[in-house]
């Protein structure tokens, strides 16, 4: 079960339900851990045995990814986390329809709980899982919207891969008034020409 400050890994490209998936595990309480399908298998191996995410939220289609993982965890002799797959089939949905309800979790979380945990570089050394709380990306987003503020008319471009910090104000600061958010292709962040395009086509107003 996903509780308080329970890390949760998210295993998705750039999509509605990657977002769907970060959204999801901020609801129940826990801290989502990115897994980026397109990292390295060795960063994908340290970042799923260092975190020790029991759960893991995987996008149909990267059934491949999932199976590097159970790789990494059989190599490593670790047990392997329960995978949910984002997008249910037919009988998965019928039942998640049968037990679900319409009212709204409860406030589950404080500002001192944990929102993610998000691995540095490892530029000066072995990556570090860097831990955030909920009140810490609260600062930031009312910080954010206070000095850039937007409003319904804005279109906003998420480009940052969510395995980077810069991804979270993209994420969610749209949420505080209603804004667009526009997300990228998988992999459009490497494209200036693409990015030039999208920019355009969806006329976005803050990047």
């Amino acid at each position: 079960a996903v509780d308080r400050n329970v890390l949760v890994g998210v295993c998705a490209e750039r999509s509605s339900e990657m977002m769907a998936s970060l959204v999801a595990v901020l609801k129940a309480g826990g801290a989502y851990v990115p897994l980026d399908p397109s990292l390295p298998s060795d960063r994908l191996e340290y970042q799923l045995l260092d975190s020790g995410v029991s759960v893991v939220l995987a996008q149909r289609g990267s059934d491949a990814v999932v199976a590097r993982l159970e790789a990494i965890c059989a190599t490593a002799g670790a047990a392997m986390p329960h995978i949910v797959w984002v997008t249910p089939t037919g009988d998965e949905v019928e039942a998640i329809e049968c037990n679900a309800s319409d009212e709204p979790l409860p406030l589950l979380v404080g500002a001192d709980d944990l929102a993610y945990m998000i691995y540095t570089s490892g530029s000066t050394g072995r990556p570090k899982g860097a831990l955030n709380t909920q009140g810490g990306v609260a600062n930031r987003l009312h910080w954010m919207h206070a000095t850039y503020p937007i409003d319904t008319r804005d279109r906003i471009l998420q480009k940052t891969p969510y395995s980077f910090d810069v991804s979270v104000w993209e994420l969610f600061w749209p949420f505080f008034t209603g804004a667009r958010l526009v997300m990228a292709e998988p992999g459009g962040h490497g494209d200036s020409a693409y990015l030039a395009r999208t920019m355009r086509a969806e006329e976005i107003t803050t990047v």
